[in-house]
């Protein structure tokens, strides 16, 4: 048996943010000045708003004012479950040093970050995968036979949503908040439409070797076992599609009506149209799918996290066929948050369009304190852990030892503890001492370099040389 081809992957989290006020008036900061405040320490010692850090990773803020978090390059599905979470980790940090802040200066606020995906004002904003692929000519092929995978996985790994149901009947809980705000499936486009899969060709690699795959239509999960699930089926899918297999005969008539429709329907069974004038109701996709995925990986040497993927996949289907979200509760955010929100309504005697609902369902996605609703549940063992949160925490400052993230991250950390400044980004590393040349990474899964190794001698010599420890100029 062979092992499955190594792959990169990422993720990147846009928050949601607001300042609540703690005096019972208007918010005192609107989200843009929200955000400054937020990254102010940030900006202080990078002096930007867009930061690579030592743990590989990169933070800044977008277009919108929102935070962003994107993990560094992971080829192992435990890493990046920890960097996802450490992500959450150093938002709630940084929240919370705002908070301090606010309070002494007597600001009668308090600033919330949201792992959601859906402002107030109805505004969206994403989780976006990207997962490097060997450079084929049938790539656009198979970006569009994914594209119903896509649209049908949010019945296992959509974090679930409260809407008011289109005909006036009232709320109704949903599968995903990100579908409805769909409105492409496969283009280049980044700005004037949304696509499920962005086909801009920015690799941030070797260009003849590879490109990227940027994965647009998630919803941002809390349950480690959703993140597991969504990025383990498209690695899975991915390896399936490069060794020969086809998704071609599964394509989708109409996929952003499909998306919507399966959005709305908690059975999984609405019935779509296929290209070929077929019809397959969501869940029978998704099984034919996992069938084929599962026939493949007989042949590989999987991973235990690979094997839990397929296990959670066929379980989450089972459960959605049966309507019994129980049976998934404690892994699937779409579940979770069903009960969460039903248990909570039905005690309070009410509905769920009941602004106390509504707050619970933020309370679900808020993650400006490490002891809020998700770390609560967790802890209770009502959401499930793959990876400890000492591992997350260590993330936060440690990059993946098995991709190029070690070498950014091993500079990062060493240009920070002797104080220089070094320029980053996710393929190139340059010292801001106007002599040394600059170091293009073009390798993802490249961990030694010997020009990082001279690069990192070059910054203890400057740093000795200007603490007067050797003579300057070496």
């Amino acid at each position: 048996m062979t092992a499955p081809a190594r792959r990169v992957i990422g993720i990147e989290t846009e928050y949601g943010i607001t300042c609540a006020s703690t005096a019972g008036s208007v918010p005192p900061l609107d989200a843009d000045h929200a955000a400054r405040e937020l990254f102010a320490p940030v900006v202080a010692r990078g002096r930007s708003s867009n930061v690579f850090t030592r743990a590989g990773a990169r933070l800044y803020l977008d277009v919108g004012s929102h935070p962003e978090y994107a993990t560094a390059e992971c080829d192992r599905l435990e890493d990046l479950l920890a960097q996802d979470r450490a992500g959450e980790i150093r938002m709630a940090r940084l929240a919370q040093q705002a908070n301090d802040r606010l309070a002494e200066q007597g600001v009668p606020g308090r600033i919330h970050l949201l792992k959601n995906n859906l402002d107030a004002e109805g505004s969206g904003f994403g989780c976006h995968e990207n997962y490097l692929v060997r450079r084929r000519g049938d790539f656009w092929n198979d970006a569009r036979t994914l594209v119903s995978h896509l649209v049908t996985r949010q019945v296992l790994v959509g974090a679930g949503h409260v809407m008011d149901a289109p005909d006036g009947s009232g709320a109704r809980y949903v599968f995903s908040q990100r579908a409805d705000q769909m409105e492409d499936a496969v283009s280049s486009a980044t700005t004037r439409s949304r696509p499920l899969i962005n086909t801009r060709d920015e690799p941030h690699a070797d260009a003849e070797r590879y490109r990227r795959m940027h994965v647009i239509v998630g919803d941002s999960n809390i349950a480690q076992g959703s993140t597991l699930l969504k990025t383990g089926q498209m690695d899975l899918l991915l390896s399936y599609l490069e060794e020969g297999g086809s998704l071609a005969d599964l394509r989708l008539a109409q996929p952003m009506r499909a998306i919507r429709e399966t959005c709305h329907d908690l059975s999984g069974t609405v019935v779509l149209e296929l290209a070929d004038g077929r019809t397959i109701t969501p869940l029978d996709l998704q099984e034919e799918h996992l069938a084929r995925v599962s026939r493949h990986a007989d042949g590989l040497d999987l991973t235990p996290l690979h094997r839990d993927v397929l296990d959670l996949w066929e379980r989450g289907l089972t459960a959605v066929r049966h309507q019994r979200p129980r049976d998934v509760v404690t892994e699937l955010d779409w579940a979770a948050k069903h009960q969460l929100l039903t248990r909570y309504a039905e005690r309070a005697g009410t509905g769920l369009d009941d602004p106390r609902v509504a707050r619970l369902a933020l309370a679900y996605h808020d993650v400006s304190a490490t002891d809020g609703l998700r770390g609560r549940l967790e802890s209770a063992g009502l959401l499930r852990r793959w990876v400890s949160e000492a591992d997350c925490e260590a993330a936060t400052r440690i990059p993946p030892a098995t991709t190029r993230a070690h070498l950014r991250g091993s500079a990062i950390g060493r240009a920070e503890d002797l104080r220089l400044d070094l320029s980053a980004d996710w393929v190139n590393l340059k010292l801001d001492d106007g002599r040394t040349a600059p170091v293009a990474l073009r390798d993802p899964f490249a961990v030694v370099d010997a020009r990082v190794d001279a690069l990192l001698e070059t910054m203890d010599a400057l740093a000795a040389a200007r603490d007067g420890r050797v003579p300057a100029g070496v």
